[in-house]
Protein backbone atom coordinates (compact mmCIF):
# COMPACT_ATOMS: atom_id res chain seq x y z
CA UNK A 1 0.00 0.00 0.00
CA UNK A 2 3.08 2.47 0.53
CA UNK A 3 4.19 1.95 -2.79
CA UNK A 4 0.58 3.15 -4.17
CA UNK A 5 0.34 6.13 -1.87
CA UNK A 6 3.86 7.27 -3.55
CA UNK A 7 2.38 6.62 -6.57
CA UNK A 8 -0.82 8.61 -6.21
CA UNK A 9 1.14 11.53 -5.10
CA UNK A 10 3.48 11.94 -7.71
CA UNK A 11 0.82 11.67 -10.04
CA UNK A 12 -1.36 14.47 -8.69
CA UNK A 13 1.74 16.43 -8.83
CA UNK A 14 2.36 16.08 -12.76
CA UNK A 15 -1.48 17.17 -12.83
CA UNK A 16 -1.09 20.29 -11.19
CA UNK A 17 2.57 20.91 -12.44
CA UNK A 18 0.64 20.37 -16.09
CA UNK A 19 -2.35 23.06 -16.27
CA UNK A 20 -0.35 25.79 -15.28
CA UNK A 21 2.33 25.50 -17.79
CA UNK A 22 -0.72 25.06 -20.74
CA UNK A 23 -1.94 28.47 -19.46
CA UNK A 24 1.08 30.04 -19.29
CA UNK A 25 1.76 28.68 -23.36
CA UNK A 26 -1.89 30.16 -24.56
CA UNK A 27 -1.94 33.77 -26.12
CA UNK A 28 -3.51 36.28 -24.46
CA UNK A 29 -6.74 37.30 -25.21
CA UNK A 30 -7.86 41.24 -25.88
CA UNK A 31 -10.49 42.30 -23.45
CA UNK A 32 -13.96 42.06 -25.62
CA UNK A 33 -15.65 45.21 -23.29
CA UNK A 34 -12.00 47.63 -23.48
CA UNK A 35 -12.49 51.10 -24.60
CA UNK A 36 -9.76 52.23 -27.03
CA UNK A 37 -8.63 55.64 -27.97
CA UNK A 38 -10.06 54.76 -31.42
CA UNK A 39 -13.45 54.16 -29.90
CA UNK A 40 -14.27 57.00 -28.32
CA UNK A 41 -12.80 59.40 -31.14
CA UNK A 42 -16.08 57.49 -33.43
CA UNK A 43 -18.23 58.36 -29.96
CA UNK A 44 -17.02 61.79 -30.55
CA UNK A 45 -18.45 61.41 -33.78
CA UNK A 46 -21.79 59.99 -33.27
CA UNK A 47 -22.23 62.55 -30.51
CA UNK A 48 -21.42 65.26 -33.21
CA UNK A 49 -23.70 63.17 -36.22
CA UNK A 50 -26.83 62.40 -34.15
CA UNK A 51 -26.84 66.16 -32.52
CA UNK A 52 -26.74 67.31 -36.03
CA UNK A 53 -29.70 64.91 -37.34
CA UNK A 54 -31.57 66.18 -34.17
CA UNK A 55 -31.84 62.98 -32.34
CA UNK A 56 -31.66 65.18 -28.75
CA UNK A 57 -34.68 66.65 -27.28
CA UNK A 58 -33.58 70.31 -26.23
CA UNK A 59 -33.64 69.95 -22.81
CA UNK A 60 -31.08 67.03 -23.42
CA UNK A 61 -28.69 69.10 -25.35
CA UNK A 62 -27.12 70.73 -22.24
CA UNK A 63 -26.04 67.42 -21.16
CA UNK A 64 -25.05 65.76 -24.54
CA UNK A 65 -22.61 69.03 -24.94
CA UNK A 66 -21.35 68.97 -21.40
CA UNK A 67 -20.34 64.87 -22.10
CA UNK A 68 -18.92 65.94 -25.80
CA UNK A 69 -16.67 68.53 -24.54
CA UNK A 70 -15.20 66.22 -21.71
CA UNK A 71 -14.52 63.72 -23.90
CA UNK A 72 -12.88 66.02 -26.20
CA UNK A 73 -11.04 67.45 -23.72
CA UNK A 74 -10.04 64.13 -23.09
CA UNK A 75 -8.93 62.90 -26.81
CA UNK A 76 -6.82 66.26 -26.86
CA UNK A 77 -4.91 65.06 -23.62
CA UNK A 78 -4.71 61.63 -24.99
CA UNK A 79 -3.65 61.82 -28.41
CA UNK A 80 0.44 61.89 -29.59
CA UNK A 81 2.03 64.95 -29.58
CA UNK A 82 3.14 66.33 -33.40
CA UNK A 83 6.98 64.80 -34.33
CA UNK A 84 9.93 67.64 -33.82
CA UNK A 85 9.99 66.52 -37.61
CA UNK A 86 6.90 67.97 -38.53
CA UNK A 87 7.44 70.77 -36.92
CA UNK A 88 10.66 71.05 -38.76
CA UNK A 89 9.28 70.73 -42.51
CA UNK A 90 6.62 73.48 -41.36
CA UNK A 91 9.51 75.87 -40.45
CA UNK A 92 11.09 75.19 -43.73
CA UNK A 93 8.27 75.54 -45.81
CA UNK A 94 7.97 79.26 -44.12
CA UNK A 95 10.78 81.00 -45.22
CA UNK A 96 10.52 79.01 -48.99
CA UNK A 97 6.96 80.79 -49.10
CA UNK A 98 8.73 84.01 -47.90
CA UNK A 99 11.00 83.78 -50.53
CA UNK A 100 8.70 83.68 -53.18
CA UNK A 101 6.75 87.20 -52.85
Amino acid sequence: MATKKKTLKKSAKGTATAQPTAQAQAPAQPDPTALSIGDLKNLSVVLDVASTRGAFKAAEMANVGFLYNKLQSFLAKVSPEPKPEDAKAGGQKAPATAENK
